[in-house]
């Protein structure tokens, strides 16, 4: 199963995000990386495979398209939510590989080509349809994305664990590549993942917390 470092990018940092309260995001000094600078970020804890939210682009406030770049020089794949609002919003370049979520993607998701889709989830459903991420992976099934992400924003930066009975409801709704992001808090909980046939998971807190080895996001993989 593929392991992917989240990086939350704010005022060209990294910030440290928590159930998705994005105005109380602070820089994430702490942890496996002495600074927060993006670039610095990535080299210091050198991981094979990154996400990157570019919130103030998410939230229409900036970019950081450079930066983005430049972290996916030093990475194998960089999967990149910028805040795409339509298919020109993609954006182009070395190792980067472009997610669309449900939070901005608009309505009419099947116009996108390609990418994986992110499926935006707070209290159990879509944001900001409300609707049921069972019916959207069902959905997904006939759209073009290449995968999915279910990123469960209430459980961002909490490490509150995973419910093994919806991630098995999850998977069994969609045929291709399925990734899952937040909440994860264990080694139990990569293995739960797994066991549920997902092809991986998006980490952070838990990793800086010293719970996942830094080995394992350094090889992208649980070894």
């Amino acid at each position: 199963m593929e392991l992917v470092l989240a990086m939350d990018l704010r005022h060209n940092l990294v910030v440290h995000g928590k159930s998705g309260h994005r105005a109380s995001y602070k820089p994430l000094d702490w942890g496996y990386s002495p600074t927060a600078e993006p670039v610095g970020f990535v080299k210091a804890i050198a991981p094979r495979n990154i996400y990157i939210a570019d919130l103030d682009r998410i939230e229409g406030t900036g970019s950081h398209d450079r930066v983005v770049r430049e972290c996916a020089r030093n990475v194998s794949a960089c999967y990149v939510d910028r805040g795409c609002r339509s298919p020109q919003d993609l954006l182009s370049g070395y190792h980067i590989r472009n997610i669309v979520g449900t939070e901005t993607g608009g309505d009419d998701l099947a116009r996108y080509g390609g990418g994986l889709l992110s499926i935006d989830i707070r209290a159990g459903k879509v944001i900001p349809s409300g609707s049921d991420p069972v019916e959207v992976l069902r959905k997904a099934n006939g759209w073009k994305f290449d995968g999915c992400i279910i990123l469960n924003i209430g459980a961002v930066g909490t490490e509150t664990g995973l419910n093994r009975e919806i991630l098995e409801t999850l998977r069994a709704a969609y045929h291709r590549k399925l990734f899952w992001g937040g909440g994860v808090a264990s080694v139990a909980d990569l293995h739960m993942l797994g066991d549920a046939g997902f092809d991986g998971a998006i980490i952070a807190t838990a990793l800086h917390h010293g719970k996942i080895p830094l080995a394992w996001i350094r090889r992208g993989r649980m070894c």
